[in-house]
């Protein structure tokens, strides 16, 4: 808008407060129909007029404010559908739309959201660890400790939206301290086991996804959305550059975890060769699908071509685990065999990370190195010999020159 023109009526206005912020209204439409006069506020008045632009701009494109005196449920509602969809990758919203839906609107929903205190997000919280569900055997189990901390994670995140929308003056949730998430690392395998369990599964038409994420510690999601134009078996090396996700019953693309999951990794010949089989395993299945193939791209498959879900690999891994004798071991350990693994091997922790795509190395140090039980019991056999004098000869100490007191 041209610098010095009057705005006409609905357009908002703009002027300077006593302590010299600039602030711009306007009346808008609100959540529960109507319009109300809203306020945003800059430090210039350039910043106020930019800021009192984006909501005229959004008013116009139908987003609808929360009231004022909006209860907890409404302003959740019109957080998921203004602030998160629009910026946050699918899953992120399918995960923070079932937290509000399922577990924080049945207890927060009525109270009023500028009413909501501490006292009140502990309610929430103490509920949520007395919750009971329905686990995948039919059985009745409570919420983990981790399903409570994201809870807490995400109504904070959703009231210090509020705050800086001036719909509330404090957040609440960050009053209430909880206690820092705890990564749920598993054991993966030992190298004699991993060993076993590839040599078990030769013929296994997803041989090679396994070799992929024992050897190359690539995420679920990564080796769903891995395509074949991503893959160079001449020069040995692969891009991950992409996810697959199952939002609503069908297949979702978008970029990795992080800005560091996008990486190249080279091939070994374990894993090369593994890809050459399956692509003619692939071929084969193709041929016999007939007209019924759908050529996706996508490395693995279902028989048909078609992206395979998420859901579908976990029922192949669990039959296979149970094949083999692994208990309770999660897919996701196959990525943290190859880290572990790595790591033992004395791979520099910086170049792990980058194989694995972590975001911080403290990620592949805290929640990744740590020895297990025969490596932890040799060390302690070490220094235990050491002090004992199998590994260092005793040191003689005399005792120190005591003067005479007299002197």
């Amino acid at each position: 808008m041209a610098a010095g023109r009057k705005r006409a009526n609905g357009e908002g206005s703009i002027y300077k407060r006593t302590d010299g912020r600039y602030v711009g209204s306007a009346f808008v439409p609100v959540l529960g129909g109507g319009r109300q006069r809203r306020y945003v506020y800059g430090r210039t008045r350039q910043d106020a007029r930019d800021a009192l632009d984006d909501l005229l701009r959004k008013a116009a494109a139908g987003v609808r404010r929360p009231l004022k005196r909006a209860t907890v449920g409404e302003y959740l509602d019109y957080w998921l559908d203004e602030v998160v969809k629009p910026e946050l990758r699918p899953t992120t919203y399918a995960g923070y739309e079932t937290m509000v839906r399922v577990h924080i609107k049945p207890v927060l929903g009525r109270k009023k959201l500028d009413e909501l205190g501490p006292a009140d997000v502990r309610h929430l919280l103490t509920v949520l660890r007395e919750k009971e569900t329905t686990g995948h055997g039919g059985g009745r189990r409570t919420l983990s400790k981790r399903m409570v901390q994201f809870a807490h994670a995400v109504l904070r995140n959703a009231l210090s939206n509020a705050v800086r929308e001036e719909l509330i003056s404090r957040n609440a949730a960050k009053l209430v301290k909880m206690s820092n998430p705890e990564y749920d690392v598993g054991t993966g395998l030992d190298p004699v086991a991993a060993r076993a369990l590839l040599a078990s599964i030769t013929e296994d038409r997803l041989y090679a996804l396994y070799v992929c994420a024992i050897v190359l510690g690539m995420r679920r999601g990564e080796l769903l959305g891995l395509m074949w134009d991503a893959v160079d078996l001449d020069g040995n090396r692969l891009v991950v550059r992409q996810s697959l996700s199952w939002v609503n019953g069908r297949a979702v693309l978008q970029p990795p975890k992080t800005r560091t999951s996008r990486r190249v990794i080279p091939l070994p010949d374990v894993v090369a060769t593994a890809l050459r089989e399956h692509r003619k395993r692939q071929d084969d299945e193709r041929a016999d699908a007939g007209d019924h193939w759908e050529d996706s791209g996508f490395v693995f498959t279902t028989r048909r071509g078609a992206p395979m879900s998420p859901y579908t690999l976990s029922k192949y891994w669990r039959d296979l685990r149970e094949k083999a004798g692994l208990g309770t071991l999660r897919f996701h350990d196959l990525r943290h065999t190859a880290v572990s693994l790595l790591l033992a091997l004395g791979v520099p922790p910086h170049v792990v990370r980058e194989i694995a795509g972590h975001s911080d190395i403290k990620v592949t140090m805290t929640v990744y190195a740590h020895g297990n039980l025969a490596e932890k019991a040799a060390a302690l056999s070490q220094l235990g010999q050491a002090l004992s004098g199998g590994l260092l000869s005793p040191v003689a100490v005399s005792p120190p020159e005591r003067k005479d007191e007299n002197q």
